[in-house]
């Protein structure tokens, strides 16, 4: 009966999409014949390099990022003192806008960046987007059971629909800042990012790599939790856990209030202490692929080289479970305070605080429904079986 139900819902769900509509990405879908006759041509081995370098390109830039990378190694390529830099835009542009001068600011020339910054923004969202929708969610949809975190769920076509398009907006406010910022930063802006390592010597250099990532990650892990909260997350990041069943679209649809306080999170080094370009624009590439990453709701695994990194079904746990697992780069921050998901625990939208409800005190009806959510997580999403099936026997061992 359940898989009847499935299979109607997939059926209905396939009958209201709308393949002539852009902003829900069906262009993949409707030209998945001619994509998958030319894909099955490459080697296997090649299929998957080109799947990956998509997910690195449009995690580390689709908000603008590349601006930041552009900006800063024309900086430091040019030998000058910042304080005396000069306009680097098009001549004519005006710094004229609505009656304020622009150059008293230094955003002379800001309109060429945030052209530059939301089409090529734009084109890598829907573009690059929509190939890997195709890649896992329609070429590999029969066989979810391999590669996806909730394989027995789908998002409906009704909230794609409203990721991208919530998310659309919200990548129009990144790429505005980060236009902001490059321009301020070629004309000259004030900031605490140095180009010369000498300024501060290797050992600083060094240093900063981790003072910077742990900096980010750790105030972005109470950020996120400080957005659980009862209050802030009812009328602010409860817009962000509609999606259940992420994909890499969720990585942006976000408040649009939430969002921007997030980006300014992201680049606060880069006026709070000295910083070298090669690490704020290196770790800041790091934080957003690893955000498409976490949001994609595939099972990707954390490298040999990332023993801080927690792997994709980390914050997919964040999603299907709600108030649990608010770090995103590194699971320490949820460890020491105790936020991250347990097995003697439940969690659920109406259990705040991140430290669930414990099993023993549910009811029959409670445990029930969690047993439906943990029965529904891929094994193959965790490093070894055990460790999804010990936190389906905990339940049932209560249930018993």
């Amino acid at each position: 009966m359940g898989a009847e139900k499935d299979k109607k819902e997939t059926q209905e769900g396939s009958e209201s999409r709308l393949p002539g509509d852009p902003m829900a990405i069906r262009w993949a879908e409707k030209y998945h014949d001619t994509l998958e006759k030319y894909w099955n041509r490459l080697p296997n081995f090649v299929g998957t390099f080109i799947a990956s370098v998509a997910v690195f390109i449009l995690g580390s830039t689709v908000r603008g990022e590349w601006l930041h990378i552009l900006v800063h190694f024309l900086r430091a390529f040019r030998h000058e003192d910042p304080s005396n830099a000069t306009t680097n835009t098009p001549s004519n542009s005006s710094s004229l806008l609505f009656g304020i001068d622009l150059a008293d600011y230094r955003l002379q020339g800001v309109g060429f960046y945030w052209i530059a910054a939301t089409t090529i923004s734009y084109v890598l969202y829907l573009g690059i987007g929509g190939f890997l929708h195709w890649y896992y969610y329609v070429r590999q949809r029969d066989r979810a059971e391999e590669w996806k975190c909730q394989p027995k769920k789908f998002m409906s076509p009704e909230l794609e629909r409203h990721e991208i398009l919530l998310g659309s907006f919200s990548l129009l406010l990144g790429s505005t800042m980060s236009a902001i910022i490059a321009c301020y930063i070629m004309n000259g802006g004030w900031t605490t990012i140095y180009y010369n390592v000498n300024d501060y010597g290797w050992l600083w250099y060094f240093l900063s790599w981790p003072v910077v990532f742990v900096w980010q990650d750790y105030l972005t892990y109470w950020h996120h939790r400080m957005y659980h909260l009862p209050s802030l997350y009812k009328h602010f990041h409860k817009l962000h856990h509609k999606y259940k069943q992420p994909t890499a679209f969720s990585v942006t649809a976000i408040h649009p209030i939430e969002f921007l306080h997030m980006q300014g999170v992201l680049v606060s080094p880069m006026v709070l202490f000295p910083v070298h370009w090669t690490v704020f624009v290196t770790i800041l590439m790091y934080l957003y692929y690893h955000g498409i990453i976490d949001h994609s709701g595939i099972n990707f695994k954390a490298y040999w080289w990332q023993p801080w990194q927690p792997d994709c079904i980390f914050h997919d746990n964040h999603h299907q479970y709600f108030h649990v697992n608010f770090g995103f780069n590194c699971a320490l921050w949820d460890k020491i305070h105790g936020t991250h998901r347990q097995k003697d625990k439940v969690y659920r939208e109406d259990i705040f605080y991140g430290q669930g409800k414990d099993i023993t005190d549910c009811t029959r009806s409670e445990l029930t429904k969690e047993m439906e959510e943990r029965e529904s997580e891929n094994v193959l999403a965790y490093r070894g079986r055990d460790l999804r099936d010990d936190q389906v026997k905990a339940v049932k061992k209560v249930l018993s």
